[in-house]
């Protein structure tokens, strides 16, 4: 393809490396380096040339893939609800013998549940799967695991700031990305600069006030128990209908900052109360137009 339109990458993984796990800026490829190794993989087992200088691969019995955004609301499952079911499917039916390429699980969910089931589908693939399984994420804290699990190794994407600029450079090393640039690439989508300014603002207060992200413990097969949702929804009418006269609080119930100033006090329903609770905590960043249209439907048909 010419130097310029890819950059070669090796994919390293010898009989005590079950799992890479990918981290790097979005748009840096690390789907194209998943996507490299199964597009090899069966290029070779149909007796094809690969392209690559050497290759030493196993014979898979099933590939399995989890990629990309989907849907299928016509039949009542949402984007998140199509990622559980087809990672469920690799969960269920691959052997030792098999390939899975897990690209961002979780991250159509709140943070705390998106966070623990990709811990939990880490562990569980790496304890009783035992599949070669190319696993990326935004979630940082997950790179812990590799002081955990011996047949987990971290990789990422290079990228680094010039000028102000973020320069990819498609290039996988050994270790865990230091960060998602992920302000950089909405800057790249042309995005208002007062509005990345203002993200920009939010960012560095997140990054001094401590989130109380939970990072995995230093034991064996440990997941992360968030905040019950019923539990958070409480806290949160709670303080809504409070009468004190201090100042709203600036941080929610997961101990995270809040981006928006509380609402002004007045008298609400209890389920009007739940869906702004909702509506402050939906990742619109993470959520395509389909599921922001289906999320609102859905909060009219309650309100009625």
């Amino acid at each position: 393809m010419g130097h310029q339109e890819y950059v070669p990458n090796d994919v390293m993984m010898d009989d005590q490396t079950d799992i890479l796990l990918i981290t790097g800026p979005n748009m840096s490829g690390k789907s194209t380096y998943m996507r490299q190794l199964a597009l090899t993989a069966v290029m070779a087992q149909m007796g094809c040339f690969v392209p690559a200088k050497s290759a030493e691969l196993p014979i898979f019995d099933q590939i399995f893939t989890r990629i990309g955004a989907a849907d299928d609301l016509i039949s009542g499952e949402s984007t998140f609800m199509v990622e559980m079911m087809e990672a469920n499917n690799a969960l269920i039916h691959a052997t030792d013998r098999s390939l899975i390429l897990f690209d961002e699980i979780g991250r159509g969910t709140a943070t705390y549940d998106g966070m623990a089931l990709a811990q939990a589908i880490i562990e569980y693939v790496h304890q009783h799967v035992r599949a070669k399984t190319l696993f990326s994420t935004h979630y940082h804290e997950l790179t812990a695991l590799e002081d955990t699990l011996p047949r987990l190794k971290n990789v990422h994407v290079g990228a680094t700031e010039k000028n102000g600029e973020l320069v990819f450079l498609h290039k996988v090393s050994a270790g865990p990305a230091d960060k998602s640039y992920g302000i950089h690439v909405a800057k790249l989508a042309g995005m208002p600069d007062t509005l990345l300014k203002r993200a920009d603002q939010i960012l560095q207060k997140l990054e001094k006030k401590s989130t109380g992200l939970p990072t995995p413990a230093k034991e064996k097969a440990a997941v992360y128990e968030p905040t019950p949702q019923s539990d958070r929804v409480e806290e949160s009418s709670t303080a809504l209908n409070s009468t004190s006269s201090a100042p709203a609080p600036t941080v929610d119930a997961n101990g995270q900052m809040e981006l928006f100033a509380p609402a002004p006090k007045k008298s609400r329903s209890s389920k009007g109360d739940k869906i702004l609770h909702q509506l402050k905590e939906l990742n619109l960043m993470g959520m395509t137009p389909m599921e922001v249209m289906n999320q609102i439907y859905q909060w009219q048909e309650k309100l009625k």
